[in-house]
């Protein structure tokens, strides 16, 4: 099983941006220095969630730099916001900058207030996104004598030759669906590619079972790829890397003093999340861009048992061993939720230290 950071850390001024970025880069190297797999990035705009994944694949490539073993992730990427020309030239950049070691999570985002920025309504986020992604598959397709591409969606263009630079291996980076939707599901399977696992279904966003879900979503994602034709080394590298995420990671030496810990971060992170939901309130003023869908407070006990690792190093494995026999290859492990104050910080890299030490040696 494989261990990721998801850097998922937030600010709750403009002040505060300039150290956060300081502090993410160190906490970055520090999980390279460790051992961990792969650094994942989320993309998101406006409101103080993690200011830098405003061009995640930048920050991407400046990490990449000091960390040339590691694998790099977005979780996920927002296609609306993307036009499809741009989207496939950056993928394609940090393809050669990592050498191949590139997951793009690929969605089509959740927060209204990020896509009214973009001119995006909320409710045609879904068919932007596949309009997008089709469009994607076609550019990285094209040879330079190969008819140009037209683009007639809600991004336009006439691509005459081709993008360049081509990707860095025989076929494009790998995108990793969530496998929630069975278009999506499909996409990874019949390409070959890995996939998010959800822990929960829609429209309730949380619950007690986590497990159910997953198993649920793994089984379909499973049954497909494994029948789609591809060779035993694509269907293992792709199991490797499917994913099962969780937004707050915190061990501690003991059950007691996470749990006390854990609900000071998540205390932490309740208050951020309240000040960005008055403003998408704001955007959420018309039914173009009305959220079908809510989340519970963070400190719930069914948020906490859907989206929440914490304990002891030994509490810990002993609950990653079901999500290791349902067959998930990769945890992404939210190490920074909430705001990045000096004991926020503290905490993450305490939890990055009892990982390495004891949970990463567990399962490898």
């Amino acid at each position: 099983m494989r261990f990721s950071v998801f850097l998922n850390a937030r600010t709750m001024s403009a002040d505060a941006d300039k150290q956060l970025i300081v502090d993410l880069e160190q906490h970055a190297l520090l999980a390279g220095k460790l051992g961990f797999d792969a650094i994942f990035l989320p993309d998101h705009h406006f409101n103080g969630y993690m200011p830098v994944a405003s061009d995640s694949y930048m920050f991407a490539s400046y990490l990449a730099a000091k960390l040339p073993d590691m694998h790099f992730g977005f979780s996920v990427t927002s296609v609306p916001l993307h036009h499809p020309v741009r989207f496939v030239e950056r993928i394609n950049i940090l393809d050669h900058l990592t050498k191949g070691k590139l997951l793009v999570g690929i969605g089509s985002g959740t927060t209204p207030e990020e896509m009214i920025g973009f001119g995006v309504n909320y409710k045609d986020a879904g068919r932007i996104a596949e309009e997008n992604l089709q469009a994607a598959e076609a550019l990285w397709r094209k040879q330079i004598d190969d008819a140009p591409i037209e683009l007639h969606g809600f991004h336009k263009g006439r691509v005459l030759q081709r993008i360049a630079p081509a990707p860095y291996g025989q076929k494009q980076a790998r995108l990793m669906p969530v496998a929630m939707k069975e278009s999506s599901t499909t996409r990874a399977a019949v390409n070959g590619w890995p996939a998010f696992i959800p822990a929960f279904t829609p429209p309730k966003i949380g619950g007690a079972d986590p497990l159910s879900h997953v198993k649920k979503y793994f089984a379909s994602y499973h049954e497909q790829l494994t029948s789609a034709g591809h060779s035993d080394e694509t269907v293992a590298d792709a199991l490797s890397w499917t994913t099962h995420s969780y937004q707050c990671v915190h061990l501690a030496p003991t059950d007691e003093q996470a749990h006390k810990e854990v609900m000071e971060i998540l205390t932490w992170y309740q208050e951020a999340v309240e000040r960005e939901a008055a403003f998408n309130a704001k955007a959420e003023a018309d039914d173009a861009n009305k959220k079908t869908d809510r989340t519970n407070s963070a400190l719930t006990e069914e948020w906490m048992a859907t989206w929440c690792l914490y304990g002891s190093p030994e509490t810990v494995i002993g609950k990653l061993r079901a999500y290791q026999e349902v067959g998930i290859g990769n945890i992404l492990c939210g190490t920074t939720t909430g705001p990045l104050t000096g004991q926020r910080l503290a905490y993450a890299n305490q939890t990055l230290q009892l990982l390495a030490e004891h949970v990463l040696p567990a399962f490898k």
